[in-house]
């Protein structure tokens, strides 16, 4: 339960952020005519509608099992987390990339500059306390693990996703920036559309590295090492279990985790109590 608080926490800090960023993003945009501005824009709002699918399914994935569900809704998670990363890659990084190209084919200077840089530095504060919100969870968990690695081995989707979604947007803001910066000082327009074509390899980057992890997901990830560790004590520790072989574990949701064990009983068990001894060790 507080682990989904934490993630819904993170969420809503990323949610508020993006919104916020969004519109000013694309008043600039629409004010300066700048290329790089509107491929943050988009990208910002893209992020605004992948955090609001996030909330949709964490609010899915809470709904109890039922008859068409025996084992519940979790996985929901997973498929509006690989949803999120699609929208990354089509919206975010097609649409960078084509208002790019188009902007290197078709180069314009962007008018009155000083805009962009005030509404890129508004939108640096709002992504970067974002991101300080997502990287303070994400370091709980972390451990001594890498960046990378910990996503990787990590079951909950909303505890990396957001967090390379904030560090994507911060790096787009940049790219932005040194892009109109360089377009009026060189006077040279064609780096505006450069930069949103550097915007959207980042995203394209961060899509792909998310679509791999949340298909993993998506297909069933089995639990950590310390996870069927500690269930392999609890089973053994049972008086009446003499020994376990195989054990299969796989994740429904970050914090449910379905398991089969062979299971030796001890010897002298009867029947009776060998069905007492396994309904006992459902969890």
């Amino acid at each position: 339960m507080a682990a989904a608080q934490n993630s819904r926490l993170v969420i809503y800090a990323a949610l508020a952020g993006n919104a916020l960023v969004a519109l000013s993003k694309f008043g600039a945009a629409a004010w300066t005519g700048s290329s790089a501005m509107l491929s943050e824009a988009i990208h910002s709002l893209v992020d605004t509608v992948n955090q609001l699918l996030m909330l949709y399914g964490l609010h899915r994935a809470a709904q109890p099992a039922d008859a068409g569900h025996p084992l519940g809704y979790g996985r929901e998670l997973y498929f509006w987390s690989f949803i999120v990363s699609l929208l990354i890659f089509s919206l975010g990084a097609g649409i960078s990339l084509y208002e790019g190209i188009q902007h290197i084919l078709r180069p314009e200077p962007v008018s009155d500059p000083h805009v962009n840089y005030l509404v890129l530095a508004a939108s640096l504060v709002f992504e970067g306390a974002s991101w300080t919100v997502a990287i303070r969870e994400f370091e709980k968990q972390r451990g001594g693990l890498s960046y990378l690695e910990a996503a990787t081995r990590s079951r909950d989707p909303t505890s990396f996703l957001v967090l390379f979604e904030d560090s994507a947007a911060v790096i787009g803001i940049l790219i932005a920036a040194t892009g109109t910066a360089a377009a009026e000082w060189l006077e040279m327009p064609v780096l505006d559309g450069v930069a949103s074509v550097g915007i959207a390899l980042v995203l394209a980057a961060t899509a792909a590295f998310l679509a791999r992890e949340s298909k993993e997901l998506l297909l069933g990830e089995p639990a950590r090492e310390q996870v069927r560790t500690s269930m392999s004590a609890i089973v053994t520790g049972h008086p009446g279990v003499a020994e376990i072989g195989r054990m299969i574990t796989v994740h429904l949701a970050p914090e449910q985790i379905v398991a089969a064990v062979d299971v030796d009983f001890v010897d002298d068990l009867r029947a009776s109590q060998i069905e007492q001894t396994a309904l006992s060790l459902r969890v």
